[in-house]
């Protein structure tokens, strides 16, 4: 932050121009392709995402007003999942799954009997 002298206006540094300098751009670039993941992810599952920007400062080393402060950037992404395929099941007595309804009582089938012969109309 730097006060213009002529105005006493206050000029504040973009936290644009800080991100994409970061690191020489490599944190730039890590953001950029976190960001298009997600804008992925949300464009194939249709459900909405998040992504947190997280910009860490700690005070200068051993209090020196004149020590270079250490910055870090740290992101979090939360990416849209597609929704699990479900399968339906009953519960038996023992309150097991299983995939045939217990109470619905079994038919037993059998082969027909085949045969070569045909009637004639």
């Amino acid at each position: 932050m730097t006060t213009n002298t002529e105005t006493g206006e206050i000029q504040q540094a973009p936290v644009a121009a800080f991100l994409a300098s970061h690191l020489n751009g490599r944190t730039d670039e890590e953001l950029s392709a976190e960001f298009h993941q997600l804008l992925d992810a949300v464009r194939a599952h249709g459900k909405k995402g998040q992504m947190t920007i997280t910009i860490v400062v700690e005070p200068p080393a051993n209090g020196v007003d004149s020590a270079p402060m250490p910055i870090g950037v740290e992101s979090t992404v939360k990416a849209p999942k597609p929704t699990p395929v479900k399968s339906l099941y009953f519960l038996d007595d023992d309150g097991q799954p299983v995939r045939e309804d217990p109470r619905q009582m079994a038919i037993e089938f059998r082969n027909a009997p085949s045969t070569t012969d045909f009637k004639k109309a």
